[in-house]
């Protein structure tokens, strides 16, 4: 599938969905069947919408759409519903608890956790780069952010792809002995003496972050999974959050 939308749409309009017999369970079956021109689609997950006779279709690559029940008609775009409060994007809303699934299930042990000795009163996941001028006034922010009960994960995210100095740099910190102390010498600009030669998840925190919807850094991900991208003061962050001082 292509990174943009419009060529998705495009691509898809152009194809023929092979009808499908959908019987009981329409959503296990669309899972499994859903094919065009012959080839399966990498479906990731497939769920009923409040649309009658529509459901949304996540891909392996973090894309979705739309479809009838059948699969000859595919709709690329956000749902809306129009309630008493406004229009409420309940697209988004599926991305987010996604988002918030995915990012639960990394170890605990894969992270780079910055916690105080305040009560912790959230977590907030962090994609970040050591390369990154906005990760390191963010990473400023971290001791005040400790302060408020607010945890942050930190995930590999190197902006210039695995082949860039960032991934180079944040293998280093995943494999130094004191990963909270690399990352923070390695965001002061320090250069770390420690080599790359451990089983690190710098890669795969990558491709995770950008099947999330991940495009810079930083990208914080709140606990209901939402992503908010680019540095945030720990006050207003601390705001988002419902916290106050």
């Amino acid at each position: 599938m292509s990174d943009s939308p419009v060529r998705f749409t495009a691509a898809l309009l152009a194809l023929l969905a092979l009808p499908l017999a959908v019987h009981a369970d329409e959503a296990e079956r669309l899972a499994e069947r859903l094919e065009v021109r012959g080839q399966p689609m990498p479906v990731a997950s497939v769920r009923k919408t409040p649309l009658e006779g529509f459901f949304e279709v996540r891909l392996e690559t973090g894309e979705s759409f739309y479809t009838d029940a059948e699969g000859e008609f595919f709709l690329v775009g956000d749902l809306y519903e129009n309630g008493e409060q406004g229009l409420v994007n309940l697209t988004e809303q599926g991305r987010n608890a996604e988002r918030a699934a995915r990012l639960a299930a990394v170890p605990a042990a894969e992270r780079v956790v910055f916690r105080g000795t305040a009560e912790t009163r959230a977590t907030v996941t962090v994609f970040t780069d050591t390369t990154c001028p906005y990760c390191r006034q963010f990473h400023e922010e971290v001791p005040r952010l400790n302060e408020l009960g607010i945890e942050v994960h930190y995930l590999a995210f190197p902006r210039t792809g695995m082949n860039g100095e960032g991934a180079q740099v944040m293998r280093q910190v995943w494999c130094a002995d004191n990963r909270a102390e690399a990352m923070s010498a390695a965001k002061r600009g320090e250069a770390l003496e420690n080599g790359t030669d451990c089983d690190n998840p710098v890669e795969s925190q990558y491709h995770l972050g950008r099947e999330v919807g991940v495009q810079g850094t930083p990208a914080i991900v709140l606990p209901d999974g939402r992503l908010v991208p680019g540095y945030v003061p720990a006050e207003r962050l601390a705001g988002m959050l419902g916290l106050s001082d």
